[in-house]
């Protein structure tokens, strides 16, 4: 059975309710699934998991929320080579600049992305539903 943690970070809930998503997705297609904010992860929980699903939403002027989840996202970046990764987050405004940044991050520390990162513009839509299901797949 594949191990898949969902790692994220909100301030609104949008993220949190995509990783639900993701979450819920992964455990119909038979993961073993583990929810984790970004506070309660860490760069050795990352050999625990065969893929992982990184959420964050869009802040200041398209980057990563900088206090909490990217510390915690550039140390795990050593354990990306390899392994499983999908990235999910909410915006509500550009035009996904920071999503492209952080799928080229993962791609030059060497992990497998298993999709494009899905984005979703404020609450999760019906459209954003079915990318984050499909994520969730993605990552079994």
């Amino acid at each position: 059975m594949s191990k898949v943690a969902v790692v994220y970070w909100s301030g609104t809930g949008n993220t949190e309710a995509m990783s639900r998503i993701v979450a819920e997705s992964a455990k119909e297609a038979g993961a073993e699934v583990k929810v984790f904010t970004a506070a309660e992860f860490n760069k050795d929980k990352m050999d625990d998991y065969d893929a992982v699903a990184f959420g964050c939403p869009a802040m200041g002027a398209e980057q990563l929320e900088d206090t909490e989840f990217e510390p915690m996202f550039m140390e795990c970046e050593a354990k990306l080579k390899g392994k499983k990764i999908g990235l999910f987050g909410s915006c509500d405004w550009g035009d996904g600049e920071w999503m492209r940044t952080w799928e080229e991050t993962c791609k030059n520390d060497g992990a497998e992305l298993v999709s494009d990162g899905v984005i979703c513009h404020g609450e999760p839509d019906a459209e954003a539903e079915t990318a984050c299901k499909s994520l969730g797949k993605a990552l079994v």
